[in-house]
């Protein structure tokens, strides 16, 4: 089953100089194209861009491979582009766990619960410990509760 990214592209940054267009993904979805699509529209829809801050109208435009959003802020137009992409090849993506056979129960554990010998002790389980200090908080830098002058005669 083929692997969709849903990417989006918008400006980042503030001015004419500053703006940079930006690439994320979103999300991934395992299917056909269309589900694919049918989740990204909802994304789409719900998506907050980075400007304007102030939006004043959102349109949602249909494209041959996904949507094209237009924000109407308080001085000028923003827009991002949402598209589906099938991925082909990801270099850091995790190794596939290999599925272990299920472990067979015996039919009287499995309606009985665990089998129990007649006769045979079976011992409570222990309490938890009580908890220690935990290390000291990372503002302390060994800085003592009580400092060594307090309770000093003769100081100033």
């Amino acid at each position: 089953m083929p692997r969709w990214g849903l990417v989006v592209e918008q400006n980042l940054g503030f001015g004419r100089q500053g703006r940079m267009w930006s690439v994320s993904v979103l999300d991934h979805v395992e299917g056909t194209r269309e589900e694919a699509l049918a989740v990204l529209r909802t994304r789409a829809e719900r998506f907050e861009p980075v400007h304007p801050t102030s939006p004043r109208r959102r349109m949602l435009y249909r494209e041959a491979d996904g949507f094209l959003l237009v924000v109407d802020g308080v001085w000028q137009p923003f827009h991002c582009r949402f598209t589906v992409a099938e991925q082909l090849y990801d270099s850091a993506a995790p190794e596939p766990v290999a599925e272990r056979p299920p472990v067979p129960v015996p039919a009287t554990e499995a309606e009985d619960g665990p089998a129990r010998l007649p006769g045979a002790a079976h011992p409570e389980p222990e309490p938890e410990p009580e908890p220690g200090p935990g290390p000291p908080p990372a503002w302390d830098a060994g800085v003592p509760e009580v400092p060594s002058w307090l309770g000093r005669d003769g100081l100033p």
